[in-house]
């Protein structure tokens, strides 16, 4: 866990850091009164790993609700966005983006009242989950399969600071964290014929405004947002002001109140304007210093996320804000490995960019298998799933057969070995033969692996407790 003497090296930073000046009024003061070089590269450095979660965030919401030409626009607020179909190579907006399930989603804005989520009843044999995120990436709450059943329901979503009773008919409330949050519904395809059914399924969802829900006056609306434009090369130096905005619907937990003080040092905080721009060249070279170091540091963390267990990293890195319990730096890996990702109660993700042996993954040199044994599949409740990703963007690739991923679903057009075990062909060219049926195609050049279970079982052979389960994945051979 990253610790606050991590975080901001200086030990007396409390008390010695000034808030960085824009460059026309730093003229006025004295050199000794500004922050020390590396005190406020610290703060910085740590303002990016706490707010990388954020950032993203943002960048999605902004790709996904606000901005109607971005490619990748959905909806607006409070309106559940079908997609009747899985995600595929031109889905560039989440990283590592999961291509088992069709998505709906549905952007809350809770500023003026609660929202109700409605979910039908859902085949016993078909897994669905609806998974409650705020802004901050915490997760808040689920709803589906696992966690209340697969019968109809509706659930009440409650913005951080609404106090109302309970209304009739409603299941469970749930609160989340910050004014603005995101639902993700998950609902499971078995094949390319099961797409009627599964909009079946959708078609059932719905989000209401509570007062809509109870047929009673809407209050009065809190107004329109100035939502700033985004893009990811202006986040590379605009990155503290889309924080400043981002924590404007965020109220501070406890254990966020110390490193709040530490950014409103140097100007970040709701409510300010942080601009990069008007900062001295020396201000600026203490910021892009400690935003360096800060990625630098988050990238590690990505790499040693979890447990090396035959080359997968297999840990636990998604969950709510007592799960993180500040330690920003597993969020922001988290994030930064694949946003939005479930908790370990609802789904594992077991990640290689090694073969079994340490080696990078890279078809341009070699071609790679997985083999289960016949008694040793991914131990699910509900399905599980193995998914090829560049490994320098972590996005879908693009290949002939428009096959992203293998998973249970498939099982019956796999081949089996004459052992009954099933191995997985790995490589940019197709195996030929049989072998063909097994193939995941894979880039020419780096990849990544992320294997995903699906509602876990908790009873050996069993992945959980995450790295110490009785179940493991196999390693990743090179041919």
């Amino acid at each position: 866990m990253l610790t606050k003497r991590d975080l901001l090296r200086t030990a007396a930073l409390g008390a010695a850091a000034l808030p960085l000046l824009p460059a026309r009024a730093a003229l006025a003061q004295h050199t000794a009164q500004r922050p020390g070089f590396f005190r406020a590269r610290d703060i910085a450095e740590a303002g990016y790993i706490y707010g990388l979660p954020l950032v993203m965030n943002y960048g999605v919401m902004y790709e996904y609700i606000i901005d109607k030409n971005s490619g990748q626009y959905k909806a607006p607020f409070n309106s559940i966005y079908n997609e009747a179909r899985v995600f595929t190579w031109q889905d560039t907006s989440v990283i590592s983006p999961n291509s088992d399930t069709p998505y709906s989603l549905c952007w809350l804005d809770l500023r003026a009242e609660p929202m109700v989520v409605s979910v039908p009843e859902v085949d016993p044999k078909r897994y669905y989950s609806v998974q409650l995120c705020d802004g901050n990436t915490f997760i808040y709450g689920y709803i589906g399969s696992r966690a209340t059943g697969n019968g109809a329901g509706d659930y009440l979503v409650v913005g951080p600071h609404w106090t109302g009773a309970t209304p009739p008919g409603i299941s469970r409330v749930f609160r989340c964290g910050t004014q603005f949050g995101l639902a993700i519904f998950r609902t499971q395809l078995f094949d390319a014929a099961d797409l009627d059914n599964v909009k079946k399924v959708q078609a059932g969802y719905k989000v209401q405004s509570l007062s809509a829900y109870l047929k009673a006056p809407a209050p009065s609306s809190p107004g329109p947002v100035d939502f700033p434009q985004f893009s990811k090369d202006r986040a590379k130096t605009d990155f503290f002001e889309y924080l400043d905005f981002a924590l404007t619907f965020a109220p501070p937990l406890p254990e966020e109140l110390w490193i709040r003080e530490q950014l409103a040092r140097i100007g970040i905080g709701p409510g300010r304007t942080f601009n990069f721009r008007d900062l001295s060249l020396e201000d600026k070279a203490e910021v892009l210093l400690g935003l360096v170091e800060g990625k630098r540091k988050v990238d590690e963390a990505v790499a040693s996320i979890g447990k090396d267990i035959n080359g997968w990293r297999v840990g636990s890195s998604f969950g709510d804000a007592a799960f993180y319990h500040g330690d920003w730096l597993l969020r922001a890996a988290a994030a930064q490995a694949g946003i939005y990702g479930n908790a370990a109660e609802e789904a594992m993700y077991p990640m290689a960019h090694v073969d079994g042996t340490g080696a990078a993954l890279d078809a341009s040199r070699k071609n790679y298998t997985v083999t289960f044994a016949a008694d040793q599949l991914p131990p699910v409740n509900a399905f599980w799933s193995v998914t090829m990703y560049d490994g320098k963007t972590q996005l879908l690739i693009r290949n002939p057969i428009d096959r992203y991923l293998i998973n249970s679903p498939m099982l019956p057009g796999l081949k089996r070995n004459a052992d009954g075990s099933l191995t997985l062909h790995i490589r940019k060219d197709a195996p030929g033969g049989d072998a063909n049926a097994n193939w995941l195609p894979a880039p020419d050049g780096t990849f990544s692996l992320i294997m995903r279970l699906y509602w876990p079982k908790t009873t050996p052979p069993s992945i959980l407790p995450p790295g110490a389960g009785s179940w493991s994945p196999p390693g990743i051979v090179a041919a």
